[in-house]
């Protein structure tokens, strides 16, 4: 059974760490807003991007002489995964949500006899799949978000890709990050950069797409080779935005309910104490009476 000194101290430590987690639960909503509004503005211009390749997509055909990016390699041997996640952890089940999906596309890749190459965006990707499937680690990104979140990082990230893809070390490239919906809930997405993939498009736009024809100077193909590598980097610009704000807020969700466990915690050792400390007045007034009677 603890003492009352051992209690103390056990109430101290908790009370330290509760002002810790409610510290870091302030500082990850003040990140939050301003990552939050980063990933809604970044939102339309993607989505724009994404529909006028679609257009340009469709308009170009079957034609010959098509970019890679665009209709790809014509196989699916060699897959790369550019896995997104946080340089730090204490923030719930973010990182372990994308390294499980990761893990499991992975697994499926290989069971179908795919080659898989990994790229790592964050400390914890790289130190979690490492254990299991180092050697298929080719390259690895921290610190993207130091001092802040900017294109250039994001660059740094397609350009690597684009040059792998132009030696022809693979064939298909997948990006797996958090998408961002609120502080509470956060959706691992899977996104296909390379050859080019683009979201199901809505029905209005769909019809929009179908009534309306363009004509495009210079033309489709000399527009496409300029835009597929811009796109690339705007998807992982956007994912990375996207990303850094699912990140503070399962940051905050987790300090928040690690502060609320921690006062919890506080009630019943507090609880604990007080009846600890009354038995021990009992017992030593048990034995006072109990001298005063025998003398």
């Amino acid at each position: 059974m603890p003492s009352l000194k051992d209690l103390r101290l056990r109430i101290r430590s908790v009370r330290s760490t509760q002002k810790i987690t409610a510290a870091m639960k302030m500082v990850a909503g003040a990140k939050l807003r301003r990552a939050q509004e980063a990933a809604e503005a970044a939102r339309p211009y993607a989505d724009r991007m994404d529909r006028m390749l679609r257009a340009l997509a469709a308009s170009f055909g079957d034609r010959p002489g098509a970019p890679t990016m665009l209709v790809g390699t014509g196989k699916a041997q060699i897959h790369l995964i550019v896995v997104a996640t946080a340089d730090r952890g204490l923030c719930g089940s973010f990182n372990a949500s994308i390294v499980r999906e990761t893990r499991n596309m992975v697994r499926a890749l290989l069971a179908e006899g795919k080659t898989v190459k990994l790229v790592t965006i964050g400390r914890k990707a790289r130190d979690l799949l490492r254990r299991q499937f180092g050697p298929m680690i080719v390259a690895s990104f921290t610190e993207m978000d130091r001092p802040r979140l900017s294109y250039a990082a994001a660059d740094r990230v397609a350009s690597q890709v684009i040059s792998m893809f132009a030696a022809g070390e693979f064939d298909v490239c997948t990006i797996i990050y958090n998408r961002f919906k609120s502080a509470l809930a956060q959706f691992v997405t899977r996104h296909q950069l390379i050859p080019f993939k683009a979201d199901a498009a809505p029905a209005e736009a769909a019809a929009q797409g179908a009534r309306a024809v363009y004509e495009y100077e210079p033309d489709e193909e000399e527009i496409l080779a300029a835009l597929l590598p811009k796109n690339l980097g705007i998807q992982i610009f956007r994912a990375l935005l996207e990303n850094y704000a699912s990140e503070q807020g399962a940051r905050m969700t987790a300090m928040e309910n690690a502060t609320r466990n921690a006062g919890d915690m506080i009630g019943k050792l507090t609880m604990r104490y007080n009846r600890t400390r009354q038995a021990q007045i009992t017992r030593e007034l048990i034995e006072i009476i109990s001298g005063a009677e025998a003398v």
